[in-house]
């Protein structure tokens, strides 16, 4: 049975020390592909942005620097208040983006994620037997 845990939260893109601007986001988890999260950006624009990349990233990137390339997770405070956040930086051929979510909705989001799959349980969801047997079966 597939299980999808979505959480819909205001991140922040940040433009330089003192400019930012809401961006409104869908974080979204499913079990059919355990690993991943995936993350939809709405930014006025008629489609939104979708990015995704592992889960463990977004996990560890809430306590220490974590990631390289194309996406890169690490913990800081809020551009208002100080509050916890979870700082996210996208790079693309089309660009890059700095983005600041709210460590605690995240962290509720990821506890509901990892009580659907729980970390190191994920491989135990994948179907690899059925794919790699019909790859076999055309040689």
């Amino acid at each position: 049975m597939r299980t999808v845990v979505e959480r819909e939260l205001t991140m922040k893109m940040i433009m330089s020390t003192d400019r930012y601007a809401p961006v409104a986001a869908r974080l979204r988890y499913a079990t059919d592909d355990p690993f991943a999260v995936h993350v939809a950006f709405h930014s006025g624009t008629d489609r939104p942005v979708h990015w995704s990349f592992a889960r463990d990233l977004l996990m560890e990137g809430r306590f220490r620097p974590c990631g390289q390339g194309d996406v890169r997770v690490w913990p800081g405070s809020g551009v208002e208040g100080g509050a916890p956040v979870v700082l996210l930086a996208l790079s693309s051929p089309c660009g890059d983006a700095l983005l600041e979510a709210p460590a605690g909705e995240v962290a509720t989001w990821l506890a509901h994620t990892l009580r659907v799959v729980p970390r190191g349980r994920e491989g135990e969801l994948l179907d690899l037997d059925g794919p790699l047997a019909e790859l076999l079966a055309l040689e």
